[in-house]
């Protein structure tokens, strides 16, 4: 399917969710250099939003495209790791205005928008539904970089329910091109700045437990944000630590983008499957791994979850 489809067009435009994360970019720019260097003649251009400091080591970010300067019209729209159009942002005019549309996503709320889809919930990671189209003998360490660097996050380093005998396969093949995986973890997934410490430190000391033990939840203001000097994407991790709490089957953690309007990201363990109530509040993502936009108080955001994360806790009970 995407032989057929890179084969068809001259020009390409690939892009992915609002507030980038390493699946989103691993996948992006993973294909986008898979394309450069075995179609020459076609021309590839990656639109996404301001990505962090510790992935711009991935080749060729220094080339992504974080607006739309004049409105071109693309054979191709190549849509990885995005649920629906609204999660494209800024790019969803030229995904509509491309002669073809290609989506490639694991993210269970993905109703199939594009002319062809290629979505499979189960899989780990968009990396990895990626690595498995492209032809294996022609993947460079370049593009192994890249997308591994989606697999290892999007599984938590390999620890999530996610990660399959598959998934073990794709990072094996990728490690075989030569990439250092150690520095790659260790730079984009465990190193933290100081600040990023002193937030998820905080995000701890101030935390609340309730329906007995089984969830958690914090919550960080936007001035609070602007006294620790950090931004959104410095919040990476804070709910799946959090969850890390003994007893704990979901944790809640919220951040303030306008006044009382918060971003809530939720993990789970084994009990409840987050993307159904991340959908109930127009949000979505992954069984595990899910989150929406609501407006109010953190109060008012734990009073209307405590209610549908008790429905399911009462069915597994």
């Amino acid at each position: 399917m995407l032989s057929r489809m890179l084969k068809m067009a001259d020009t390409i435009a690939i892009g992915g969710h609002i507030r980038p994360d390493g699946d989103c970019i691993g996948s992006c720019m993973g294909l986008s250099r898979y394309i450069k260097e075995n179609y020459s003649d076609k021309t590839v251009d990656v639109y996404l939003e301001e990505i962090p400091e510790k992935f711009r080591f991935i080749k060729e970010t220094e080339n992504i495209r974080h607006e739309v300067c004049d409105e071109k019209n693309y054979d191709l729209f190549i849509c990885l790791d995005c649920g629906d159009i609204e999660r494209l942002g800024f790019s969803g005019t030229l995904f509509e205005n491309a002669e073809h549309t290609l989506c490639i996503d694991h993210h269970v709320s993905n109703q199939g928008f594009a002319q062809e889809n290629h979505i499979v919930p189960d899989a780990s990671s968009t990396s990895e539904l990626v690595y498995y189209l492209l032809d294996k003998e022609r993947v460079s360490v370049d593009v192994a970089e890249a997308l591994y660097v989606g697999i290892a996050h999007d599984t938590g380093v390999f620890q999530y329910s996610c990660t399959s005998p598959s998934t073990m396969r794709a990072a094996a093949a990728l490690l075989e091109t030569g990439l250092n995986a150690p520095k790659i973890i260790r730079d984009t997934y465990y190193e933290k700045t100081y600040a990023q410490h002193q937030v998820l430190g905080r995000a701890l000391l101030e935390s609340i437990m309730f329906l007995d033990g089984k969830c958690i939840a914090s919550y960080i203001r936007a001035r609070e944000m602007r006294f620790f000097d950090v931004d959104r994407s410095d919040l990476d991790g804070i709910a799946s630590q959090m969850r890390n709490t003994k007893g704990v089957e979901v944790a809640i953690f919220m951040d303030e983008i306008r006044p009382n309007v918060y971003k809530v990201s939720l993990r789970s363990g084994d009990r409840v499957d987050v993307s159904v109530i991340a959908q109930y509040f127009g949000g979505g993502g992954h069984k595990r791994a899910a989150g929406f936009t609501l407006t109010g108080t953190p109060y008012d955001v734990i009073n209307n979850l405590s209610g549908q994360i008790e429905l399911q806790l009462e069915k597994e009970a």
